[in-house]
């Protein structure tokens, strides 16, 4: 029995590397992606600018500590993901100072 090198049967790349059954080239080999891109939108505050991603309930899976109000995000609860979009001098991205606020504070803060 011969077995063929083209593109195999999970719609993995083929042995030469070129795309999947797909028509997209394997994750693997493509670029990254810069972080701060995807479903984030910024906003802009008194102390400079922000991007904003909403989380919905259903991926709320951990409790954190709002710094808006203090209180708690429960597990389950939409909110958002706020970092700013410069990092401060301190950190190599604003990624490190990503925080979770429920959706009410941070659209009151000024």
């Amino acid at each position: 029995m011969v077995r063929q090198s083209g593109p195999s049967k999970q719609g993995g790349p083929s042995k030469q590397g070129g795309p999947s059954k797909q028509g997209r080239p394997s994750k693997h080999t493509r670029p990254a992606r810069p972080l701060g891109s995807g479903h984030a939108s910024a906003a802009t505050k008194r102390d400079g600018r922000w991007l904003v991603r909403s989380v919905p309930g259903a991926s709320a899976v951990k409790a954190y500590r709002c710094p808006g109000c203090d209180q708690v995000v429960a597990v389950g609860v939409p909110h958002v993901v706020v970092w700013p979009a410069e990092p401060s001098w301190h950190s190599a991205s604003g990624l490190d100072e990503r925080r979770h606020w429920h959706t009410a504070c941070w659209q009151r803060r000024p």
